[in-house]
């Protein structure tokens, strides 16, 4: 490389490889949001702009028809020749990729608005339209397959156009809008639809193929060292370009590397921009440091700290030069990195560590990112910082605690979780290591810390449990450094679903409310004395399955929040799940928890199929139960994918490892209950009839509901007709099965004769009684429980 008549040698590749930026991507989604935006403006309010765009046209439209003509012959020519202009530049300097990317987005511009229901259709310039300038150029320029070519080729182009070339030919595009304004016609709004196209297009192209690579302004480079006193002899290439800097070594003199350079490319901003975005919209205020304006203030920041950090002499750097090099490149040097790299062999490096940090703490200094990769230990055996994307001058307590956990991984991985708690607590203290301890969590841990070291979960639990075992702490309280926790997100959600699946029972009030008229109130209080009952049945199976291990009343009253969860989730899964929940709380292991829960289940089953034999035996042959079996193509579909399943859990590996660690544990622990029930039949009645209870109770508050409004069948119709109903019903995808119990269960009525007048309401007071009552009062009861830690 010549340099103002030097030559200085580049050892390596300083091409830039073919990237796909976020701003290629976010380019693409802008561009798809503004389609669809003209799209449906052109639909739903196309009259109304029409209108204000010819009354704007009316004021500012002060050209005769003469000059009106030649405004539009000579923007008529400019854009015509636009495309043309480009293409002999890109043939010039010979883009040959570029070139590629410029005719594919043309095409696929020109086709897009091109396809018909009739196939590919031509061009049609020589229509006559009245409304427009009657001369080829403008029906030309107001076709949208050439607006949208236009703006196709400038999309794909402008990576490798200088920046005045791009802008204005932009702004010569989009002049057409205030052109037809100013000669006093309509903007069309097929010309806007052609223009987003193109853009769409271009943007499709550009992500798919990569953007192309860009010269590093390294002649620039060496020059703005120079004037800062660093003469350059040589580089040699450390990192190639890509997701970070290009970092070169320069050599200063005969021999020797004596600084390190590193530069920042336009592709780096849009990157770091909106990694910087997402951790202050996910993470509190305190917990990140604030965004950069701008690529270069970032640098300019990172240089400072590390004057800083260097005037506190813990900088295994110190910064030279810092400069805004041309397009958008910004260069950062600094010295080589003085000191060895960290010793595993050598615990005393823990404690210099830790007394480095409690000299960045004593000045209210973080440093935010301590991978062991950033860390020397000087001769004297002081611990030596680079780094400094993320440091902070005057941070607060949360990112001080923040940098004490991730030096307690990054030691704990060199060390062992001992030497790294001991070490962290002889410098700050228990109390200190106790309140950064709560941060040792994934969510905690940034990203790129967590990567740096091998097996970060595992380290992360051993650490905590030798913070646990040195402080002599019974638990440590996970710290939130999210807005919103765990907890807040699943009660948002459950209450969304809330909303959803209460809607359709919403809806149906007035009609429900016109047939209160007719009922019997005291039918609907034993109906809903009934369907309270079958909350201690379902407490009694779980509390027995979990051999009383968590109180009966409090089991009761997470019955009724479970009603909830299991409502707002498909296939009640949330019930499920807050079971587990609960008797995790209560002292109960995983693997015990879900095994009590699966062993009421089972029971639950076998209970249910059970009475549903004996009252189908009870109803007798005249009860015609054969309309309530699926058909065999229905069977035959269940078998297929039964075996389907069972083939898939069989012959792939991943699923056979998923029976053997997570679900043969399960059912071991579900056998082992069962054995030990047949020793306690006492347990195993009570599992039994809490069951028996849950399912008859549900039957018993259907009859009941039917009686309130003037009966008409049996009890064992209405028990085959709950059972019967529930059970097709809970395949419905929606949740809590809303809409298909309804359905199942009115259709089963009327199945038996029973008058849809009578059956309907029925239906929607059952429902009430045992869903939507339970469902508004398990919202509040779920809260209690999470602030009195239940679940």
């Amino acid at each position: 490389m010549l340099v103002d008549g030097r030559d200085i040698p580049v050892t390596g590749s300083v091409l830039q490889p073919l990237t796909r930026r976020t701003s290629d991507i976010l380019r693409v989604v802008t561009a798809a949001i503004v389609l669809g935006a003209i799209v449906v403006g052109s639909l739903v309010t196309r009259n109304e702009w029409t209108a204000l765009e010819r009354s704007i046209s009316d004021i500012v439209g002060v050209l005769t028809p003469s000059q009106s003509n030649a405004v539009y012959l000579v923007y008529g020519v400019a854009i015509l020749a636009l495309p043309f202009t480009v293409l002999a530049g890109l043939v010039a300097a010979r883009r040959w990729r570029l070139l590629a990317g410029y005719v594919a987005a043309a095409v696929v511009a020109a086709l897009a608005l091109s396809v018909s229901g009739s196939g590919i259709s031509a061009p049609k310039w020589h229509i006559d339209e009245s409304t427009r300038l009657d001369t080829l150029l403008s029906q030309i320029l107001d076709d949208p397959r050439w607006i949208a070519i236009v703006a196709a080729v400038l999309t794909v182009s402008g990576p490798g156009l200088p920046i005045r070339w791009k802008r204005t030919w932009w702004v010569l595009l989009l002049a057409f809008v205030p052109i037809h304004l100013l000669i006093s016609t309509v903007v069309p709004a097929r010309s806007l639809l052609g223009l987003a196209v193109g853009w769409l297009a271009g943007s499709l192209v550009i992500w798919v193929v990569g953007t192309p690579a860009l010269e590093v302004p390294l002649a620039e480079a060496v020059r703005a060292l120079k004037r800062r006193g660093v003469d350059i002899a040589g580089f040699v290439v450390l990192r190639p370009a890509g997701s970070g800097p290009l970092v070169l070594s320069g050599r200063i003199g005969p021999v020797g590397h004596d600084v390190v350079v590193e530069l920042f490319g336009p592709n780096q901003r849009s990157r770091g921009a909106l990694r910087l975005l997402r951790r202050l919209v996910t993470l509190r205020s305190s917990e990140s440091p604030p965004l950069h304006a701008s690529q270069r203030r970032a640098v300019e920041h990172r240089a400072l700290m590390g004057i800083a950090l260097n005037d506190l002499g813990v900088a295994a750097c110190v910064p030279t030069a810092v400069s805004a090099l041309e397009r958008g490149w910004v260069l950062y040097a600094h010295s080589v990195p003085r000191g060895r790299r960290v010793d595993p062999e050598r615990p005393e490096d823990a404690h210099a560590l830790w007394r480095t940090l409690g000299v960045l703490r004593s000045r209210q200094i973080s440093h935010g990112d301590l991978r062991v990769d950033d860390i020397r230990i000087d001769e004297d055996g002081t611990a030596l910082l680079g780094g400094f994307d993320t440091a902070e001058l005057g941070a607060s307590q949360a990112q001080l605690h923040s940098d004490a956990a991730q030096l307690m991984l990054t030691t704990a991985s060199l060390y062992g979780p001992d030497v790294a708690v001991d070490a962290a607590i002889d410098r700050l203290g228990p109390a200190d290591v106790l309140t950064a301890s709560r941060r040792l969590t994934p969510s905690a841990i940034p990203t790129r810390v967590r990567r740096a070291v091998h097996d970060a979960k595992g380290v992360l639990t051993a650490t905590r449990d030798t913070v646990l075992a040195r402080t002599g702490t019974s638990a440590i309280a996970t710290e939130q450094v999210t807005r919103f926790s765990r907890n807040q997100v699943v009660q948002l959600v459950l209450l969304i679903a809330l909303v959803y699946v209460a809607y359709p029972f919403i809806s149906q009030v007035p009609t429900f409310a016109s047939e209160l008229a007719s009922i019997d109130w005291w039918w609907a209080l034993v109906g809903l004395a009934i369907s309270a009952a079958t909350y201690f049945g379902a407490a009694a199976a779980l509390w027995a399955c979990a051999s009383g291990a968590v109180g009966f009343l409090n089991t009761t009253i997470m019955q009724v929040a479970n009603t909830f969860a299991a409502t707002t989730t498909p296939a009640g899964v949330g019930g499920l799940a807050l079971s587990v929940r609960f008797l995790q709380k209560g002292g109960l292991t995983l693997t015990r928890s879900t095994a009590a829960v699966a062993l009421q289940q089972l029971v639950q089953v076998i209970s249910h199929v059970t009475l549903l034999v004996v009252f189908s035996v009870a109803a007798g042959q005249s009860a015609d139960l054969s309309r309530f079996v699926p058909s065999a193509t229905i069977l035959y579909l269940i078998a297929g994918v039964a075996f389907g399943a069972l083939g898939a859990f069989l012959f792939v590996p991943t699923l056979r490892r998923f029976l053997r660690t997570a679900v043969r544990p399960q059912l071991a622990e579900v056998y082992s209950d069962l054995s030990e029930l047949v020793r306690h039949p006492a347990r195993f009645t009570v599992i039994v009839l809490g069951c028996a209870a849950t399912t008859l109770g549900a039957a018993f508050a259907l009859w009941v509901s039917i009686e309130a409004f003037g009966g008409g069948t049996t009890f064992i119709t209405v028990t085959i007709v709950t059972m019967i109903g529930g059970t097709l019903a809970s395949a419905a995808p929606t949740p809590g099965g809303i809409g298909a119990v309804e359905a199942a269960l009115i259709g089963g009525l009327a199945a038996f004769g029973l008058p849809a007048t009578i059956a309907v309401p029925s239906v929607l007071l059952y429902r009430v009684l045992t869903c939507w009552i339970p469902v508004f009062l398990g919202w509040p009861i779920m809260r209690w429980l999470a602030r009195k830690d239940m679940i």
